[in-house]
């Protein structure tokens, strides 16, 4: 396999052909969605090559009602296989015995993303041991992810693929409306609050 940072040079700006390379180098790949604005250019770019690639979603149970119908919508229009990871408890069990969601400065948020986030993909990546991860991250995102490249290997061997990580919402947006995909920007993550804040999956894995 040719090195990392020269697939980082010569496929980084090219989705397609760096969504082909990924797609040979392994025999379990994933792709991980949130359902999130402009998630549709990922899964689209994902699935046009492989139908059949597991699409995985860790619902936290806090999303809106725009992102779940917009969830059903996209599986429904691009056939996607969709596999869900939740917490082990219900929101309704959780906010039951803890109370509502608690606020970024809280002293319990930490664990609160443990539970809603971080332990269901965790648990996703034992149960599916993928040997190819697709994101759909972006460098505007957030500082950390500015400094990534579109293609890593973490220290598990797991090849992690960012084939959008260097495009703007114009060209998101863009692809789009080239193939009559939907989008929506209802969206939250409770693990976040702050629009540019770091999820946690992608500074730990």
């Amino acid at each position: 396999m040719a090195s990392l940072d020269a697939i980082n040079q010569q496929l980084g700006s090219d989705p397609d052909a760096l969504i082909r390379w990924a797609l040979e180098q392994g025999q379990r790949p994933i792709v991980t969605t949130n359902f999130r604005p402009f998630e549709a250019v990922i899964l689209h770019m994902v699935t046009r090559q492989l139908p059949s690639v597991p699409v995985v979603w860790m619902d936290h149970g806090y999303n809106t009602d725009t992102t779940y119908r917009f969830a059903d919508a996209l599986v429904e229009k691009l056939d996607l296989n969709l596999i869900s990871y939740l917490p082990k408890r219900t929101r309704a069990h959780r906010e039951a015995v803890d109370g509502p969601m608690p606020g970024i400065e809280d002293p319990r948020h930490e664990a609160f993303t443990q539970e809603v986030k971080l332990e269901p993909f965790e648990r996703a990546l034992r149960e599916m041991a993928p040997d190819v991860w697709f994101t759909a991250l972006r460098a505007e995102d957030t500082p950390e992810r500015a400094r990534m490249q579109p293609v890593s290997k973490n220290a598990d061997g797991l090849l992690k693929v960012s084939p959008l990580l260097h495009w703007s919402a114009k060209e998101l947006y863009q692809y789009l409306q080239q193939h009559d995909l939907p989008n929506e920007f209802d969206y939250f993550d409770p693990t976040k609050v702050e629009a540019k804040r770091e999820c946690g999956l992608h500074l730990q894995h």
